[in-house]
């Protein structure tokens, strides 16, 4: 949401919105939240951990946000922009700053996701 009212694009000026391993719980949440904001992503949200694991929302489900994000983004979305069949994305490698201590004393977990644009 950041990035859009920052920027002032719109949600066609990209063939992709990419997320690092939100999984299929989280991909479902965020897009409920961008919806409620007045932002429909459903039609063009991807998140790494998705196309890495099984599709199931029951599961517990993904494995590293960052090393999803970089090994979808450098093999599968490298070549799709390499080949023309994407040409613009933009790719949120979300991430939690976890500590064991303070989600154990039920504090918040600080999160970061830096937008990056990438362009054929």
């Amino acid at each position: 949401m950041a990035h859009f009212r920052g920027t002032k694009e719109n949600l066609e000026a990209y063939d992709l919105i990419v997320t690092g391993d939100l999984g299929a719980l989280g991909s479902r949440i965020l897009k409920d939240l961008t919806w409620e904001k007045g932002l429909d992503i459903s039609k063009n949200h991807v998140d790494c951990g998705e196309i890495i694991y099984n599709v199931i929302e029951d599961e517990f489900q993904g494995g590293s946000g960052a090393g999803c994000s970089a090994v979808v983004l450098n093999s599968y979305f490298h070549s799709k922009l390499m080949t023309g069949s994407l040409k613009r994305i933009l790719f949120v490698a979300t991430g939690a700053l976890l500590s064991t201590v303070s989600s154990g004393q039920g504090e918040s977990i600080p999160c970061i996701a830096h937008a990056v644009v990438l362009e054929r």
